[in-house]
Order: C-alpha cells, then structure tokens, then sequence
C-alpha cells in the first residue's frame, strides 16, 4: 500500500515523487529505518496539520500501515493487514459482518477473545480515524517525536494497548442515522440506547428488540421492517425491488471518492422525478437523504455550489415535508463538522432500539392512516373499492379508494373493485369507463372488477328465501304508477329509535334497462340489500364506509344476519368534505345538465378528471389524502392545503416563458437597443436543466405589460441588478412568432363554505366562475403539448388545455393555484 496521490504529508518530509511514485516512497521508507523513525517523530505536528488541511482518511491509514506493518507479530498488524482493504472507507455498520466473519474463519488470531477486541479495533480505527490519532498525540506524545527513542516494535504494541484501552473503555458506535430518520418520521417511539454486554459477531449492530423477545438486527433489515410498518416500502413488488436497489446504492455516498459522482447520478434520476421510488416518500428516500445529510459539510458544499438541482430540490422537499422530524434527527446526530455523532451517551457494544408500539397519538409527519382495522391478519385481509357507476370519481371517493389500497398493502392483502350497479336509471357504460380512467390515474392497484349485477340470480334467491322465512315482505303501498306500486322491505322493526332498521326496501321495480345486462329484469335490489350479501359472498373480510353511513351500520349487520352469512366488519372514515364545494353527484349532475359547466372533466369540478385539468398532480393528490388518514373525525378541508402540496411539486421542474397581457401591452423602444434582431437559447428552467431550453428573440422594439399608457421609450442598462430593481417589466420581442393565447382563471361555483342542512346550493351558486384573458405569448409556446405545466413569470402557474393549432386559434391555458392566491373574479 502506498501513499495516495492526493494525501497529504508534511512539508518537510514531501517526496519528489510523490505523485507519480507512491508505493516506492512506500518500499524505500521501508527499508529505511532510520529515516521511518524520523518521519514518525515528526508525526505530532504534521499529522494534526494534514488532518486540517485535508480531512482525508486514506493519509491515517497510511500513517497507521507505516507504524504498524513493521511489526508484523503484533495483533492489531495482522487483522489490520487483512481487513484494511477490504474496508473501503464505507460508512454504514451493515457492511462489516462479513469482514468480521471473514477473520474470523481464516482464523488470522486464534483466540476469540483477542480476536472479538481485534476487530473492534479495526471497526474503531476506521471510523474514528481522526480521533484515535489525536487521542494518541495527546495521550502519549513521545510517541509522536519526544526525546525518548522507540522501536517499531515498541511504537505498534504501544498503540494497540492504546487502542485496546479505547475498546474496553468505550467504543462508540455510531447510531444508523438513515434507521432513525425513518422511525422519526413514521412516529415509532425508540427509546434512549442501553447498554447491552455481548460477545456475538453481530454485537455492533443495530437492533430492534421487541417485548416479545424477539429481534431484528442490521441496518437494512430494520428500514425494511420500518418500510413495511409504516407503508413506506413501494405499492407493489416491483416498487419495493426498486427500493432496494436504492438501498444497495446508499453505501456508496460514504464513499469520498465516488460521492460526487453519486451525486451526479441522482440529480439526473431525479430530473423529472419527485420521489426516488413511485409518487410517495419510501424508505429509498429517507436511506439516500441520510446518506447525504450524514456526511455533513460534504453534501453542504455540494448544496451550495448548485452543480446538482435535482438532488437538492428533493432533498430540501423532503426536510420540508418532514421537518419536525428530521430537524430533530438532524440537531441530534449531525453535528456542524459533519459525521454523525450521537449527543447522548455513548453505548459499548450494542445499540438497541425498541420496534414495539408506535405513537399513534401524537402529531407528526406520518399519514394518520395509521390505524388498525379489528381482527386483521397479516394476508387474509380482503377490501373493496365500489363506487356506483353514476358519475366520475371525484375527491371524496379517492380517499375511500386510497384508503382502501392502503390497508390492502399494509395488511398484504386483497383489493377488489366492484361496480355497484344497482340502479340502471342512473347509471351508464360511460361513467364505467371513466371510473376505471380515474382508478388507473390514482394508481390504484386491484386484483379484480366484479359488478353486483353478476350477483342478481342469488339475490333473487335470498329475497324469495327471506320472504319465505317471515323476514321480508311485499309492500303494495301507494307511492308510483300502477304496476310499479309494489316494493320488498326488510321485516325489522317499524319502532325501531334508527331509522334504517325501519323495514328497509330491498327491492324496488325499474323497467328501465340496465347498461350491461338489458331489460331481462323489472326489479333490482337497493344497496343496503345487496352490499352486505356481496361482500360476505366475496369473501370480503372488512367494508371501509364513510362516516355518513354511520346510522345504517346496524342495518348492516341485521340484515347480514338474517341472510345467515359471514360476518363482515365495518370501518369507518370520515367523509372528506371541502369548502365552497359539492360533492353529491346527484348535484354535480345538475351542473352538467343545465349547462353550468362543460363537462364531469370541467375544471371548476371537484372530479379527479377535473382538478388534473386544472392542474393538480397525482402525487399532490395521494399525499394529501393520505395525510387525512382513516380518522373518523368531522373535518372541513381547505383548497389551499391541497394547492400548496401541488406548487412544491410543480415549481423545482416545470418550464418558465414570458406573456403580456394583451389589452395592457405597450410598445417600448430601445434607443441603443440592437438594429439586427438576434435569439439566445436559454435554459427553460434556470435550475431544472431538464425542462429544455428555449429561444428568446432581442430587438430594439419590445411589447410591455405597463399599464394604460401609448408608448415608451428607453435605453438598455444592463449593469442593472434585478434582485435590488422594485419596478420590473414583463416584456415580449415585437416580432410575429409571438403566440395567441387565452388565459383562464376560475372560481368556486358556490359561494358559501359550507352548506347548512336543508340550505339548497342552487341558492348561493357562484355566477362568476370563469374568465378568459387574451394575452400574447414568447414563441417557444408553439411547441407546449396539452397537459404540460408551465410558468408565466410573474403570472403564476398553468397547464395548457389546448395547444398551439394554427396562429387564429389561441394556445389555451389554464391557471393553477397556487395556495396563496384570491380565487374571487369578482
């Protein structure tokens, strides 16, 4: 082993060829024992210097090999001389089992105990480089250039006494930030260190003990079990592979050599990316955020010299999100020089972390999903998405949906996606293909589609069986036209205190035919009849129902059991409820048929259809509803919130351009400006190098959004700063590449937060909820595709609706809040 090239050595002592000749510096000091002495009398001041100057582990080691090699029937020489390449200067404690198991197979020390302190030895000295040879200089200057004359022999076997004296006193192990950082944020309460006295192989690594006595051991296995706890582990087995790949990559961020080179592979994955695995924060992120942030002023140099965009404006999205949390980890672990130091006392040997009981009741970060369902077993759990075909899916049933796939993946279980298709006056092979649209855009993972309509023979047959045995009965009281008076109810209880128990219809006449199956039935079962004898015959083990069905629950229950079916539980989750906003379909259905809108897809709607129109992203959408949870508190949720989550997803990657307004534009003329108009192509995105570049035409005549005035007149000042200008102005080239465009913003369509009971939404409708602004737009928007966000500096935010055609028909775009922004046109 010999000097590396860019380690660094006392002044005095530089070989002239260094660079180019390391390891025969190495062999001609080592056969010179005279002058090894010297270079080690001189080590007290010229190894505090290089460790100023370069931080640098390779130059320790060497200074460490050259002491110790010379003394080759030293214990700490042998296991040092086997291991130290084997090493790599990793940083992550999961790494060295197999090092450790390596020594001891070969049996390079016969005796364990020696051995068990040898490698502890090895484990300190390469993680605690720096420290061991200050401790050393301090501790024992003569060592390092007193007066007294030392041999080799006597200079290696001081040093392991040293060493083993820092192993029987206190090695401290450092806490596997990326472990912690995970259980922070997914409210897993780990108590303080313990010390625990152990001779195992294993006995430096972390550990979850649980009450049970059980364990989990090694850093990977408990982000693992903490992935799977905590939903952080990827939707399905493919995401989860991906994940661990990024857990396989972490290591390499300890790696000196290679971290910017890391770096730069991250920042191009991330380019068009917002999590590193799928649309939601997983133990791949917290693993690589750790492994940045642990390396300190490494990865702050790296964040400051903005050579990698993509990684920090993932990075600081993360610590954002999660700040509570990892503000803690942080203030904790990471000191300012940057390795990772526990602030509590350190442990010798093992650190134990306990795996039981997460905190559900406090505040934090983590989706308040976390919940358990009764009497779920870990793959036997079987839910149900079923929406009724009857409109498009609007954010009220995503959450249902979401919750659904949620605890179908946390329990490792089952999800079904059943039509509930019941009624056919309402109902329409159209809204069957955009439910199934609307489930693919949120990503929902199911194993199959049944209709409750595949059901009818066997409801039948449970509704001649019920009548039979005295439970049902036909009801021929007036309420329709003749023919169709006639209606089966539930034999219950007429006094029942709960309405639903009040002899429910269970069967009502329809002629109208229905979209899948045509007019071979007259009469068709309610929803309170069919869905509990579905979801027993479905195998269904739990039926997660919004918080409205409440009173109806018992329903439920009593008619499940006069089927004589299998019991299914019920969970509740509060129904999401958002201001100046309706989500009854029966009255959305209004809006579309009186005209009030432009479709289930129109942007003022609350339709997932919709608010992607808007511009809402999917992620935005999952993380906001996940964060609600299955709570089964009432709650009245604000438009902003969800918008905000939207904007720091949308601004780090989305392209900037430039319009006027065209009303207000005015012509500004630059008296010194250039005679020959000539174009620079520019980055899209000043920090997102993959949002593309654009071309941006300079003349000496320019449109300027500036009030009411005619024209004006100017010289260019191009000394000037724009971070200290106030008065700035938006200005386009007066050329005729300039774009039509039509700029839309909208409002709600109603007026008021919230609807009281029995107050009509037909009298508070909003008659201002869309307005169309003309404006001009920098020629690169020619090439926009629809669905595309965009900014428009000093507009804000949009998504274009309807891309450039020809130069007549305007490029349409829609504007996206932004969480801060009025919504009133008024």
């Amino acid at each position: 082993m010999g000097f590396q090239a860019n380690a660094v050595i006392p002044s005095r002592f530089r070989y002239e060829k260094l660079n180019n000749g390391g390891d025969q510096y190495h062999e001609k000091l080592m056969a010179r024992p005279r002058r090894r002495r010297c270079w080690v009398k001189k080590m007290n001041g010229g190894v505090k210097r290089c460790l100023r100057l370069s931080r640098s582990r390779k130059l320790t080691f060497k200074a460490l090999s050259v002491i110790l090699m010379p003394s080759p029937n030293s214990r700490i020489a042998k296991v040092y001389a086997h291991v130290i390449d084997r090493i790599k200067m990793m940083d992550d404690l999961s790494l060295y089992p197999n090092i450790i198991d390596e020594v001891y197979r070969t049996r390079v020390i016969p005796d364990a105990q020696v051995r068990e302190k040898a490698w502890k030895i090895v484990l300190l000295v390469s993680r605690y480089h720096m420290e061991v040879v200050e401790y050393l200089s301090i501790a024992e200057p003569n060592v390092w250039g007193g007066d007294t004359e030392a041999s080799e022999e006597g200079i290696s076997l001081l040093i392991s006494r040293k060493l083993v004296k820092l192993v029987d006193g206190d090695v401290r192990i450092p806490p596997p930030l990326s472990v912690i950082a995970a259980a922070k944020v997914a409210s897993l309460t780990l108590p303080p260190p313990s010390t625990v006295t152990s001779a195992s192989d294993s006995a430096c690594l972390p550990t979850f003990l649980f009450s049970n006595g059980l364990k989990l051991q090694g850093t990977y296995v408990l982000l693992r079990y903490i992935g799977r706890v905590a939903n952080l582990y990827g939707q399905d087995p493919f995401e989860s592979s991906q994940i661990d790949q990024w857990l396989e990559y972490t290591p390499v961020l300890s790696v000196g050599s290679e971290f910017e080179n890391a770096c730069n592979y991250i920042d191009n994955y991330l380019q068009t990316r917002t999590f590193l695995v799928g649309y939601s924060l997983s133990i791949a992120d917290i693993a690589i955020w750790s492994g940045l942030a642990g390396t300190g002023l490494r990865w702050e140099s790296c964040r400051k010299s903005k050579k990698f965009p993509n990684v920090v404006r993932w990075f600081n999205s993360i610590f954002d999100e999660y700040s509570e949390a990892l503000n803690e980890v942080m203030s904790t672990y990471v000191g300012k020089k940057g390795p990772v130091k526990p602030a509590a006392a350190k442990p010798k040997g093992q650190q134990v972390v306990s795996g039981d009981n997460p905190d559900k009741g406090k505040a934090s970060s983590k989706p308040s999903s976390e919940v358990d369902l009764p009497g779920a077993e870990i793959g036997k759990v079987c839910l149900r998405f079923a929406p009724e075909p009857s409109g498009y899916l609007h954010i009220g049933h995503s959450k249902a949906a979401l919750l659904n796939q949620y605890f179908a993946q946390r329990y490792q279980g089952r999800l079904i996606v059943r039509f509930d298709d019941t009624n056919p006056s309402k109902e329409s092979n159209e809204f069957v293909d955009n439910l199934l649209k609307d489930i693919d855009t949120l990503g929902i993972k199911y194993e199959t589609i049944t209709h409750t309509s595949d059901y009818f023979p066997q409801l039948m047959e449970m509704a001649e069986n019920l009548i039979c045995q005295g439970k049902a009965y036909v009801d021929d009281t007036p309420r329709s036209e003749r023919g169709l008076q006639c209606c089966v109810r539930g034999k219950l209880d007429m006094q029942d205190p709960n309405k639903s128990l009040r002899d429910p219809v269970y069967y009502r006449c329809n002629p109208v035919p229905h979209h899948r199956i045509g007019s071979k039935y007259k009469i068709y079962p309610t929803y309170d009849f069919a869905c509990p004898f579905v979801d027993s015959v479905e195998g269904i083990t739990h039926a997660l129902r919004s918080s409205e069905y409440h009173d109806r629950n018992a329903q439920y229950d009593r008619i499940q059991a006069d089927m004589g079916l299998r019991k299914v539980h019920l969970y509740e989750f509060s129904r999401l409820n958002m201001v100046y906003t309706i989500l009854s379909k029966r009255h959305l259905r209004w809006f579309v048929e009186n005209g009030k809108v432009d479709g289930w897809d129109d942007a003022r709607f609350p339709t997932v259809q919709g608010i992607v129109r808007r511009g809402l992203k999917v992620e935005a959408l999952v993380q906001f509803i996940l964060e609600q949870g299955a709570s089964k508190n009432l709650n009245l949720m604000e438009w902003d919130k969800l918008w905000t989550i939207n904007k720091k997803i949308i601004d780090p990657v989305c392209p900037r351009h430039t319009a006027v307004i065209e009303e207000h534009r005015v012509p500004l003329t630059l008296t010194d400006g250039p005679k020959q108009p000539f174009v620079r192509i520019i980055p899209r995105h000043k920090k997102h190098e993959g949002a593309g570049e654009k071309a941006t035409t300079y003349t000496n005549r320019i449109w300027d959004q500036n009030g009411k005035v005619t024209h004006l007149s100017g010289v260019l000042h191009l000394e000037g700063s724009v971070k200290t200008t106030k008065l700035k102005l938006t200005w386009l080239p007066d050329t005729s590449e300039l774009v039509n465009l039509t700029l839309v913003d909208f409002d709600y369509l109603i007026t008021k937060k919230k609807l009281e009971e029995g107050e009509s939404f037909q009298d508070v409708l909003n008659p201002f909820t869309k307005k169309e602004t003309a404006a001009l737009g920098d020629s690169n928007m020619r090439n926009l595709k629809r669905g595309e966000i965009l900014q428009l500096e000093r507009k804000g935010y949009f998504r274009c609706d309807a891309p450039f055609v020809r130069p007549s028909k305007p490029v349409v775009l829609f504007a996206i809040p932004d969480g801060r922004q009025a919504t009133s046109l008024k």
